[in-house]
């Protein structure tokens, strides 16, 4: 059948990802339009660093662009967990685990979002995949397709609209589709910092009593950090000045690497958990932060928006060329079976683990020491945990083994 443009409301890492796996699976005679206000900001401004595990890797080299940023990435080649107070002097390590999930293939590297986002809009460019500045102000669905109205007055006839447009969702309130979750009282600090010594790839997690303080390793002399706090000492501290802000750093971060220092301004996120209560509309999908958002312990965030858009397109290149309608929802029901049940599953590992790690008690610290002690004794138990970060087990798609679609 005659199929219609596919518009994909958001161009951050999930829409834009999307747009090049669709068009290399379906080819150029089905349009594919992704709208953005933010596609108008270039280059990208985004500070942020993201941690790109190796699934999610093979997706970026499957659709022609990691080749674009691999220079600018950082292998994480081993990690250290700890668990101490803030005021300890000493942060004994507990758990460590080797960053390869093949020979050769670390399970994760970090990069700065900047990088990653302009080789994704460049290769949407050259594709022919229709870039708009602009927002979906509407849309009204029905059984022949689904008529999308754009904040620039123009309207697409098409046959799915794609909801990649972030925690706050418009186009998933539109649609009706309510969510279930709850916010932490804890909010993410996140802040680049540079460090005399080389870090050798090394990410650390400490678990300190008001929640994880995770470093992660970038280019260079520098450290990407998500720091976790309850939300009134959040805004505190990212509130005070240089000086009184490096001490805060420091105490949490030690001199293991020299001395640090902030290489940008510090800020706050609130931190909650939701699952949207449907993952699809009539001829609408939610990926990504629309579809569910977990708690940054585990740093799966993303890389769960990633499996999104890697299972939406391999069921809808399976249906186009089975001569199926892309929006129909059969298709769209094969996509929320293949990714709720994993989303539901990573959501509440995410959230016992905050609630074990992210407390005061001397009872709980003492049973989770001996647990992660026992795990690093036990290497085939370790070599599960990683593939399973790693976005290595379970039905994986074709693009997160690496696969054309």
């Amino acid at each position: 059948m005659a199929q219609r443009s596919i518009v994909i409301g958001g161009g951050a890492f999930a829409g834009l990802a999307l747009a090049l796996a669709l068009r290399q699976g379906l080819g150029p005679e089905i349009p594919i339009v992704v709208a953005d206000p933010a596609l108008g900001v270039r280059p990208s401004r985004d500070p942020r660093a993201t941690a790109i595990v190796a699934a999610c890797r093979r997706l970026f080299e499957a659709i022609g662009v990691w080749d674009q940023v691999a220079a600018e990435s950082q292998p994480i080649l081993d990690m250290v967990v700890t668990d101490s107070n803030l005021e300890d002097a000493t942060r004994p390590v507990f758990l460590t685990f080797g960053g390869e999930v093949e020979p050769g293939e670390p399970f994760a590297h970090m990069i700065e979002n900047r990088h990653l986002i302009d080789a994704l809009v460049t290769r949407a460019a050259a594709e022919g995949i229709d870039l708009r500045a602009t927002t979906v102000a509407g849309f009204d669905s029905g059984s022949g397709g689904i008529d999308v109205t754009l904040g620039d007055g123009s309207s697409i006839e098409a046959s799915l609209l794609v909801a990649a447009d972030g925690a706050r969702s418009k186009l998933r309130e539109r649609a009706g589709i309510a969510t279930h979750g709850w916010d932490y009282d804890q909010s993410g600090i996140v802040v680049t910092v540079g460090h005399e010594r080389d870090h050798g790839g090394r990410a650390e997690e400490h678990f300190l009593p008001a929640g994880p303080f995770a470093i992660l390793p970038l280019k260079g002399a520098r450290s990407s950090l998500v720091w976790t706090e309850n939300r009134t000492e959040a805004a505190r501290i990212v509130a005070l000045g240089e000086d009184e802000f490096h001490g805060e750093l420091e105490q949490r971060f030690g001199l293991h690497l020299g001395e640090v220092k902030a290489l940008d301004r510090p800020r706050a996120f609130p931190l909650g958990y939701f699952v949207a209560r449907s993952f699809i509309g009539e001829r609408l999908a939610l990926v990504g932060d629309a579809a569910h958002v977990i708690h940054p312990i585990a740093g799966q965030g993303l890389n769960m928006g990633l499996k999104d858009i890697a299972a939406l397109a391999e069921v809808i290149v399976d249906a186009a060329r089975l001569g199926i309608d892309l929006g129909q929802a059969d298709v769209l029901e094969r996509y929320q079976r293949w990714r709720r049940f994993d989303t539901m599953a990573m959501g509440l590992a995410t959230n016992s683990l905050n609630l074990l790690f992210s407390n005061k008690s001397t009872l709980l610290r003492s049973v989770r020491d001996i647990g992660l002690g026992l795990v690093d004794r036990m290497p085939p138990l370790k070599s599960v945990f990683i593939r399973q970060a790693a976005g290595l087990s379970g039905e994986v798609p074709r693009l997160l083994k690496g696969e054309a679609l």
